[in-house]
């Protein structure tokens, strides 16, 4: 009786010991997983799970999203995910998405997964529209992701209607002209051709790399007022606050690079934009939607977080390449001086050599001088005879010998020329490699962070008293030769890219339906009518030429 009261006990202790969980099932842009959470798991909790099972690394571009109400909104990773404001029906889904866009993908994207993933998003978001894609640029970026998924063109297997099942392009731009989709197969692959020894993952970036420069890229849009009330969009990114017209989401008014704002807070339905310039007066708009502010101030914290972690990541590779720079430059410097060393020691021992075998060579023709004179000599008894021919042959072994000593010194002599010469080389080589060190770039290219370093994180000054290298002329010349020659390379490049897309828009016009163009087809026809073919990072450019107190002033007077 007791031993089953104990056991039923034990059952009981056992029982309320397991977690209590749930079931969350996580969407990302080509899979599905489902997860059993505890209950009292936090969202950083679900979301390292997640990021640990794809095998992601480069976590800070991405986030939780759910939908709550018909608004977006971001698993939070201080929270609880059950006390977030989800639906209670199991399995809880979540989308597991980009929530901020590189400025440069080529430069910040090292993963091939995390390219993967933003290629995959993309892609979508520009079939669907939220991201505007003129006609031609539509065409390309459709060629490389055919090259993506199904790898170097070939007409034996790549025939006619092989990309008729496929979602390449944007309704709105099948819909604005008369072709059939036979006419697009054939002008997608045409293009298609060209990319012939591209991997997957060089096609995929070739496609971020065009999609990056499209005006709506990246950028978050929110419906705000300012003080006057006029209705007006804010369009958050990677390079900075943009006030856009609402009926205009390609070119915006005004830009606020985030090097330029010091701070931003909400206090209900009011946002607070304090510019770097504390000279300049701080700027207000309202939002009429409280959880729209709250998202955007989630958004300005989550990249203050980013940030810090890419100075801190900056850090430590700083930290690491200038331990390795050191070792380094010990290693050639401990080579150096051991070569010079060895040079020098080499080069006392052939000259002794070299004076040993003049002083050998000088006694053999002493010797041999020695011998002609006692043969000359009259020899008058045969005793004298004999000590005369055994002096005789005495002096001509000696002789012998002093003539192989002289060989094998002189032997000696040029193998020790030879060792010298190769030290020489070695020095040559450790000094070589000693200006290799000082001329190789202390780390990789970084990209540029919108606003200064947390106060927290340290400097560092690679080019110390400890590890000082002397750049010569000649180095700095070909060092700008190679990056003019790039330079040179990539216009050309862009100049036939840009030649290929005007020729195809040319071909296409004829086709085209003017009564289907929307909004934003107009609106970037009038902008390259304008010749505004300028990158979207010039645009802004542009915009924040005008101090920052006038674009402040023009804001409230919109």
């Amino acid at each position: 009786m007791a031993g089953a009261i104990a056991s039923r006990m034990s059952f009981s202790s056992l029982k309320r010991k397991q977690p209590k969980t749930f079931t969350v099932r996580i969407v990302t842009m080509d899979a599905e997983m489902e997860f059993n959470c505890e209950v009292k798991w936090k969202g950083k909790d679900l979301f390292d799970l997640v990021c640990r099972t794809l095998g992601l690394r480069e976590t800070w571009f991405f986030g939780l999203q759910y939908t709550i109400k018909d608004t977006v909104a971001w698993l939070k990773m201080d929270k609880k995910v059950l006390d977030h404001d989800v639906s209670k029906e199991e399995p809880v889904t979540f989308h597991f998405l980009a929530k901020f866009y590189p400025e440069n993908a080529e430069e910040e994207l090292v993963q091939e997964i995390t390219q993967h993933l933003f290629f995959l998003q993309v892609k979508k978001q520009i079939l669907e529209e939220k991201i505007y894609c003129p006609p031609e640029a539509s065409v390309l970026l459709a060629s490389y992701a055919v090259q993506a998924k199904y790898g170097d063109y070939d007409p034996s297997v790549h025939k006619r209607g092989f990309l008729a099942q496929e979602e390449l392009l944007p309704k709105r731009v099948i819909n604005l002209y008369q072709m059939t989709p036979e006419m697009w197969e054939e002008r997608i692959t045409a293009w298609y051709a060209e990319h012939r020894g591209r991997a997957r993952d060089e096609a995929e970036m070739e496609y971020l790399k065009i999609a990056q420069d499209l005006e709506m890229y990246g950028v978050n849009y929110f419906a705000i007022r300012n003080k006057k009330g006029t209705e007006l969009l804010l369009g958050v990114d990677a390079l900075g606050l943009h006030i856009y017209d609402p009926e205009n989401r390609l070119t915006p008014k005004i830009s606020f690079p985030w090097n330029e704002i010091r701070n931003i807070s909400y206090s209900d339905k009011e946002f607070t934009i304090k510019p770097l310039d504390k000279k300049i007066d701080v700027f207000k708009f309202n939002s009429s939607k409280l959880r729209v502010n709250k998202l955007m101030e989630r958004q300005r914290l989550a990249r203050e977080k980013q940030m810090r972690e890419e100075a801190e990541r900056t850090r430590d590779e700083l930290e690491r390449r200038l331990l390795q720079m050191k070792e380094e430059a010990t290693m050639a410097n401990e080579a150096l001086m051991r070569s010079e060393e060895t040079a020098d020691l080499l080069a006392e021992k052939a000259q002794i050599t070299e004076e040993e075998a003049k002083l050998l060579a000088q006694k053999a023709a002493e010797a041999e001088q020695e011998m002609q004179r006692i043969k000359a000599t009259a020899i008058r008894t045969e005793e004298e005879k004999r000590l005369m021919e055994q002096k005789v042959l005495e002096a001509e072994v000696l002789a012998l010998k002093m003539a192989e000593e002289s060989e094998r010194r002189a032997k000696e002599a040029d193998q020790l020329k030879q060792d010298l010469q190769e030290a020489r080389e070695a020095e040559r080589r450790a000094k070589q490699k000693l200006l290799e060190i000082a001329t190789k770039p202390t780390y990789p290219p970084m990209n540029p962070i919108p606003a200064p370093l947390p106060p927290d994180i340290p400097s560092f000054n690679l080019i110390g008293d400890s590890l000082s290298f002397d750049f010569k002329d000649t180095d700095m010349k070909r060092l700008s030769m190679e990056i003019e020659k790039e330079k040179v390379e990539y216009m050309e490049k862009s100049k036939h890219l840009q030649e290929q897309l005007n020729e195809l828009k040319t071909e296409i016009e004829a086709l085209k339906l003017k009564e289907r163009e929307t909004t934003l087809d107009i609106l970037h026809n009038e902008n390259s009518d304008r010749g505004g073919t300028s990158s979207k990072h010039n645009t802004i450019k542009k915009l924040t030429l005008q101090s920052a107190k006038s674009r402040v002033a023009f804001f409230e007077e919109l």
